[in-house]
């Protein structure tokens, strides 16, 4: 049966060790993998079927067995560590709030029969450490006395941060200076942004609709919600004093997110506009932080955001930040790039905007993170929308979106995927046949 640190880790550990139990003695030795057997009591019914013949150790007796001290003699130490432990369950916690009080009982069941009730009473004791009910808890691992002093967060979600604030730390610097702006200039630029931050969320109006919209204050009568996304979004990134706001503190940074997100989401009350989730959020089969976790582990990830230097390295992490915790109900995706922004508008470097046919590059480029932990992919797809933005003659509408359609910007991600094509940076011949057809 497949138990101690490898239950737990559902891996071999760093030195091809696979803890089990087992009737025989000796180590086992294969290619790459070490397996290391020892006495113990016989599976129960809690304990679940493995291929094989194999079984794998339940939630509350791996925890009980990863109590017991061990030595690491040879290798790594067959048992989890104290802070290993504390962090294993914070993990358990942070996956579903009612994790822990399940766990423990029952372990609270199993201790008696497999003779480790001294090993239940010191899991008692840290599972109430973690959740509050037990101030004797002497508590070590940064994630469970971060949960214990009321400010729990999700050490997942950290590690990929910290995955990819190592990453951008590493790439060398781009430093893509914005280009001068006339002050149409800028509102065309604001616009855009608006209208593929909206569309790529499924707010989706005809480009001729959203100008409406943003320019004369034409609120369609069938759609006057959709059309105040889109205005408020506008209403933040064309406003210059708004866009040089960056947070200095993660109080700064939480009291920010909640302010822009009431404007913009401030006509859809049933979104609780400025105020975070309490629900948790999913799309599909993945869900994002869980509510109590939210303020947490925005506060840790604005401390990885913090260490980095360049414009784009940190526009980038708040992005990513913002959208992987999706601290609201809705809108999370456009609070997470106007956010991103804002960082660049701030040091005069180039904005990045996500054109329609891009929007399945930057979803592939968000999940390829998310789970698998490759940063690379979402580095280089905003570093090309960003070269793409700045590609864009902004300070006459009229050729500004002669060159987006020219460069297959408008095109349907779907079709484009079936049609094979993809966005382009647009060439000399591109740019001078929009001046051609569009005189300023």
């Amino acid at each position: 049966m497949v138990t101690d640190r490898t239950g737990i880790e559902n891996r071999p550990a760093t030195d091809g060790s696979v803890f089990v139990i087992a009737d025989r003695a000796g180590d086992i030795e294969l290619p790459g993998l070490r397996i290391r057997p020892r006495k113990g009591p016989p599976p129960t019914e809690a304990d679940r079927l493995f291929m094989g013949g194999l079984r794998l150790a339940s939630p509350g007796r791996l925890l009980l067995e990863n109590m017991r001290p061990s030595r690491a003699r040879s290798g790594v130490s067959r048992t989890l560590s104290n802070p290993e432990r504390e962090a294993y369950l914070d993990k358990l916690q942070a996956r579903d709030q009612d994790a822990l009080n399940s766990v423990r009982d029952e372990a609270r069941a199993l201790a008696p029969v497999l003779g480790l009730e001294a090993e239940f009473k010191q899991l008692d004791r840290m599972i109430g450490g973690l959740l509050g009910s037990r101030p004797d808890a002497a508590l070590t691992a940064p994630a469970a006395l971060a949960g214990a002093a009321g400010r729990p967060y999700d050490v997942d979600r950290l590690e990929i941060f910290e995955a990819l604030r190592a990453e951008l730390a590493s790439t060398p610097p781009s430093i893509r200076p914005a280009a001068a702006l006339s002050a149409a200039g800028s509102d065309n630029l604001a616009f855009f942004e608006s209208y593929f931050s909206n569309f790529i969320e499924g707010t989706e109006f005809e480009v001729e609709e959203a100008a409406d919209i943003v320019f004369n204050n034409v609120i369609p009568a069938e759609r006057p919600a959709d059309a105040h996304d889109v205005l408020g979004t506008f209403r933040i990134v064309s406003s210059r004093q708004e866009m040089i706001t960056t947070p200095k503190s993660a109080e700064d940074f939480v009291a920010l997110l909640r302010r822009r997100h009431r404007v913009v989401m401030d006509q859809r009350p049933d979104k609780r506009p400025g105020r975070f989730k309490t629900v948790l959020n999913r799309v599909g089969a993945r869900h994002f932080v869980m509510p109590d976790l939210v303020e947490g582990t925005l506060a840790r990830g604005f401390e990885l955001y913090r260490s980095l230097d360049g414009a784009f390295e940190r526009a980038v992490f708040m992005m990513y930040l913002v959208a992987e915790v999706h601290p609201f109900d809705d809108g999370n995706g456009r609070i997470a790039r106007l956010m991103m922004n804002a960082e660049l508008v701030t040091a005069d470097e180039q904005r990045i905007l996500i054109p329609i046919v891009y929007r399945n590059n930057y979803l592939s480029a968000l999940r390829a993170l998310s789970n698998d932990r490759h940063a690379t992919p979402l580095i280089r797809t905003l570093a090309f929308a960003q070269r793409y933005a700045r590609s864009i003659p902004w300070n006459s509408f009229a050729q500004a979106r002669h060159v987006m359609e020219g460069s297959n910007a408008f095109v349907k991600p779907d079709q484009a995927d079936e049609d094979g094509v993809v966005l382009r940076i647009p060439g000399p011949e591109l740019l001078q046949d929009a001046v051609d057809h569009h005189p300023v």
